[in-house]
C-alpha cells in the first residue's frame, strides 16, 4: 500500500511539473527560463542516477544507464510519444539550448579531469613496455578502419562534404580510443587490477585515451582551419610538445605547491577543490590560447592533481563526488538527448551503423590482440586485453559531442557513433568477465601480488606526508638524516620545524651545508643515486620557524595534516627518567604516530654522514613490534645495512620472567614472519632467541654482542599526563650504546 502511494505521488508531482513547464513556455517563448533550466536538470539526474543504479546491479557501467536516460527523454523516445511535451521541456530555442550546454561542457573539462586524477603513470612506467606495444596496434588498426570508414561515407551523412580528410581524421580517432574509466570498473570487480594482465589492460587504456586527447587537440586546430594546413597543423602539434613538456616539468612543481598551500594556509570551506578547479580552467584555457582543445589542459591538470603527494583521500572523494553526482549524468544525459536513434528506421542508415560497430568492434579487437602477441602474451592474455579494449563508453561519448560542436560531425553520424559506443561497452563486461576468469595465477605474479599486499597494510607505504619538530642539535640532525632515509623512498614531502634557538634568531643565518634541511635532502638523494627504485626521486622540504612554545607550534602545523611526527632534540631524557620537557611539549599536541630519536656515539659526532647502519630489531608478534620492523626496513638499503631480528616478549606476553609462557615454536614463526617481510625488500635478515631474561635486557645485551649501532623499538603510547612508553623502552633509552629510535602508535 505504502509502495502505491508512493508512485501515485511521484506521478502526480511529474504532471505538476509538467503542467508547470508547458504554462510556463507557453507564457514566453522566446525567453530562456531557469525554471526550465532547472527542470532539465532534475529530470537528467534523476533518471540517469536512477537507471544507473540499475545498470551497476545487473554488472553493467552506470554511464549507460545514463545515457540511456538522455536517449529516453529525447527525440529518440519521448520527443516521439509527446513531441509537444517534449519541445516544452526541451525547447529548440538556441538560447535555452545554450544553458544546459554550458553546463555540459563544463562537464567535459571536470570528467577530463577525474579522469587524469585516476591515470596511474607509475603502472604506465611499471609494464610500459608491453602497454605501448598494445597501445600502439590498438590504436593504429582502429583508426586506419575508422579513417577509410570515413572516405567512403555517403555526402549525406558529412555537415561539410569537403573537409571529408577532417572528419575521416577524426572518424579514425573516435573507433581507436577506449574508455579507461570503463575498463578500471571492471577489472576492479574482478579483483584484477593488480594482475600482470589487468595492470597492461589499465595501462594500455590510459596511453590511449592520452593519446586520443592529445590527437583531438590537434584535430580541434585542424577543424578551425576547415582544410589541411601543414603550418597550422604542425603549430598545434608545436604548443601541444611545448605544453606537455612544460606541464610535466615545472607545472608539476607548482600544481603540488599550490595544493599544498591551499591545504596549509587558506582556512575557508574546501580551499584545496577550489584551487584544482582553478588550475583545470587555467590549463584548459592555455590550451585553448595556443590553439589546441580545452579537453588536453583539463586532463593533463587531472594528471598533476593525481600526482600530487597531498591529495587526501577526503578532498578526492569529494570532488569524485561532485562530478559523478552532478556533471556526469547531465552531460551524458544530453549527449542521449542529442542521439536521435529514430533515424536508424532508414534501412541505409541502420546498415552503415551495423557496419561502423562492426568495423570499430574488429579493428579495436584485432589491433589489441594482435599488440598482445607483440607483447609476448598467451592467447587468453590476449583475449581478455582485446575485450577490454573494445568498451568506448564515456570516452567515446565525449570525443563524438566535441565533434558534433565542432561541425566535423553531422547529427546522424553522431548518433551513429552513440549507438556504437553504447553496444561495445555494453558487450564487454561480459566478455571480460569471462577471459579473466579463464587466467590462471603464476609463481612470480603470486610473489608479487603477496609483496604489494603487505604494503598496502603496511604502515610506512602509507606515509603520505611527515612532520619533522627539531632544534639545532646533533641529534636534530640524525634525525632529520633518518627522516630523509624514510623519505626519499618514496618522494614524501617533508616540513621541517624549527623550535627554538633558530626560530627566535630568524634574522641569523646559518651554513646550508649543517642545516637539517640538508641532512635531509642529502639522505633523500642518497636513495635516488643508490639503485633503480622508480619511486625514489628528489623529495620536497618545507622550513618553518616558530617561536612559540613547542606544543603550539606543532598544534598549528599538524593541523594541516601529517601522518608521522618525528623528533629529534638536544636533550631527549629529562629528570626522573622520563622524557625531557621540550619532547613532552612537542609531542603533546600531536595525536598521530610519533618518533623520537636518540642520537649516540658515532651519530652523535657525524649524524649525516652514515650511509649504513647495523639495525636491531626487537619484535614480539604484536602490531607495533611490526611497525617497528617495516620503518627499520625502510631505513635499510639492500646490500649495505644488517638488520637482525631479536624476539622479545611485551609485558601482555610475559606473564612469568622473559615471557616463559611463549614456545619455542611460536617465537620461531614471529622471527620468520620478520624475516619473510625484509626479504620481500630485498633486505637480508638474521634473526636471534634471548629467553630467561626480560625483554629490555635481552635488547641491551643483543646491542653489545651483534655490534649494532642503531635500535628500532615499536612501543605503545601510555595514556597519562606525561610521555611514556612503558618500561623496556625507558630502560633501552636510557642504557643503550647505540643510537634509539622509538616508533608508537
Amino acid at each position: 500500500m505504502k509502495r502505491g502511494s508512493a508512485r501515485l505521488a511521484l506521478w502526480v508531482i511529474l504532471v505538476a511539473l509538467l503542467t508547470a513547464t508547458l504554462a510556463e513556455a507557453a507564457e514566453d517563448a522566446t525567453r530562456p527560463s531557469e525554471f526550465i533550466l532547472i527542470l532539465q536538470i532534475v529530470l537528467l539526474i534523476t533518471i540517469g542516477r536512477g537507471l544507473g543504479e540499475i545498470m551497476q546491479r545487473i554488472g553493467q557501467p552506470s554511464v549507460i544507464g545514463e545515457l540511456l536516460a538522455g536517449l529516453l527523454l529525447g527525440p529518440s523516445l519521448f520527443g516521439w510519444v509527446w513531441p509537444s511535451a517534449h519541445a516544452a521541456i526541451f525547447p529548440p530555442s538556441a538560447e535555452q539550448k545554450a544553458l544546459i550546454e554550458g553546463l555540459a561542457q563544463f562537464g567535459i573539462l571536470l570528467l577530463l579531469l577525474l579522469t587524469g586524477m585516476e591515470t596511474d603513470l607509475k603502472l604506465v612506467r611499471k609494464v610500459g613496455r608491453a602497454a605501448i606495444i598494445v597501445s600502439i596496434a590498438g590504436i593504429v588498426v582502429p583508426f586506419l578502419c575508422g579513417f577509410s570508414l570515413g572516405q567512403i561515407l555517403p555526402d549525406s551523412l558529412l555537415p561539410h562534404p569537403e573537409a571529408r580528410l577532417v572528419a575521416s581524421v577524426f572518424l579514425g580517432t573516435a573507433l581507436s580510443i577506449s574508455s579507461v574509466k570503463i575498463v578500471a570498473v571492471v577489472v576492479r570487480e574482478m579483483n584484477f587490477m593488480r594482475r600482470n594482465v589487468g595492470q597492461i589492460i589499465i595501462a594500455t587504456a590510459i596511453i590511449d585515451d592520452t593519446i586520443g586527447w592529445i590527437i583531438i587537440a590537434v584535430i580541434f586546430s585542424l577543424a578551425a582551419q576547415g582544410t589541411f594546413d601543414l603550418i597550422s597543423v604542425g603549430q598545434a602539434v608545436l604548443g601541444t610538445l611545448i605544453f606537455l613538456a612544460v606541464s610535466f616539468t615545472i607545472g608539476r612543481r607548482l600544481a603540488f605547491r599550490l595544493i599544498r598551500w591551499a591545504n596549509d594556509t587558506l582556512v575557508s570551506a574546501s580551499a584545496v577543490i577550489t584551487v584544482i578547479l582553478l588550475l583545470m580552467g587555467g590549463m584548459a584555457l592555455i590550451t585553448h590560447v595556443i590553439g589546441v582543445h580545452t579537453v588536453l589542459g583539463a586532463f593533463v591538470a587531472g594528471v598533476l592533481v593525481g600526482e600530487s603527494p597531498i591529495l587526501t583521500r577526503q578532498i578526492d572523494e569529494r570532488l569524485r563526488g561532485l562530478i559523478t553526482s552532478l556533471f556526469m549524468p547531465v552531460f551524458f544525459g544530453l549527449a542521449g538527448l542529442n542521439a536521435d536513434l529514430t533515424v536508424l528506421k532508414d534501412p541505409n542508415l541502420l546498415w552503415l551503423t551495423a557496419l561502423l560497430v562492426l568495423i570499430a568492434s574488429i579493428g579495436k579487437f584485432g589491433g589489441a590482440y594482435v599488440g598482445g602477441s607483440l607483447g609476448g602474451m598467451n592467447r587468453y592474455e590476449c583475449f581478455a586485453l582485446a575485450s577490454g579494449m573494445n568498451a568506448r563508453g564515456s570516452t567515446e561519448v565525449i570525443i563524438a559531442s566535441i565533434g558534433l560542436s565542432m561541425g566535423v560531425l553531422s547529427q546522424n553520424l553522431f548518433s551513429m557513433i552513440v549507438t556504437m559506443a553504447i553496444l561495445t561497452t555494453i558487450a564487454m563486461p561480459p566478455m571480460l568477465r569471462a577471459a579473466l576468469s579463464r587466467l590462471p595465477m603464476k609463481a612470480d605474479e603470486k610473489e608479487r601480488l603477496e609483496r604489494e599486499e603487505l604494503e598496502e597494510k603496511g604502515f610506512t607505504a602509507n606515509l603520505e606526508r611527515l612532520l619533522l619538530a627539531v632544534d639545532e642539535s646533533a641529534n636534530a640532525k640524525f634525525a632529520s638524516h633518518l627522516a630523509g632515509l624514510l623519505a626519499g623512498a618514496r618522494g614524501i614531502p617533508i616540513t621541517v620545524l624549527h623550535i627554538g634557538a633558530r626560530a627566535k634568531r630568524q634574522e641569523s643565518k646559518r651554513d646550508e651545508e649543517e642545516s637539517p634541511e640538508s641532512a635531509v635532502r642529502s639522505a633523500a638523494r642518497s636513495i635516488v643515486d643508490s639503485g633503480p627504485d622508480e619511486a625514489a626521486r628528489e623529495i620536497d622540504v618545507t622550513t618553518r620557524a616558530k617561536s612559540k612554545r613547542p606544543a603550539d607550534a606543532v598544534i598549528d602545523e599538524a593541523r594541516k595534516g601529517f601522518d608521522l611526527l618525528i623528533v629529534g632534540m638536544e636533550k631527549v631524557i629529562g629528570t626522573r627518567n622520563g622524557f625531557d620537557e621540550r619532547i613532552e611539549n612537542a609531542t603533546s599536541g600531536f595525536d598521530g604516530p610519533l618518533a623520537i630519536v636518540a642520537a649516540r656515539g658515532s651519530h652523535l659526532k657525524q649524524p649525516a654522514a652514515s650511509s649504513s647502519f647495523r639495525i636491531l630489531v626487537p619484535v614480539s608478534g604484536s602490531g607495533i613490534s611490526r611497525r617497528g620492523a617495516e620503518v627499520a626496513i625502510a631505513l635499510a638499503r639492500p646490500g649495505s645495512t644488517s638488520v637482525r631480528f631479536i624476539h622479545v616478549a611485551t609485558t601482555r606476553d610475559r606473564g612469568g620472567r622473559g615471557g616463559a609462557n611463549i614456545s619455542l615454536p611460536q617465537r620461531e614463526a614471529i622471527l620468520k614472519a620478520a624475516g619473510s617481510l625484509a626479504a620481500h625488500y630485498g633486505i637480508e635478515a638474521t634473526t636471534a632467541i634471548r629467553a630467561g631474561v626480560s625483554p629490555e635486557h635481552a635488547i641491551l645485551r643483543e646491542i653489545e654482542s651483534s655490534g649494532a649501532d642503531l635500535v628500532v623499538l615499536g612501543v605503545d603510547r601510555i595514556q597519562g599526563e606525561t610521555l611514556s612508553f612503558g618500561g623496556v623502552a625507558s630502560a633501552v633509552l636510557k642504557n643503550s650504546s647505540a643510537s634509539v629510535l622509538l616508533i608508537s602508535t
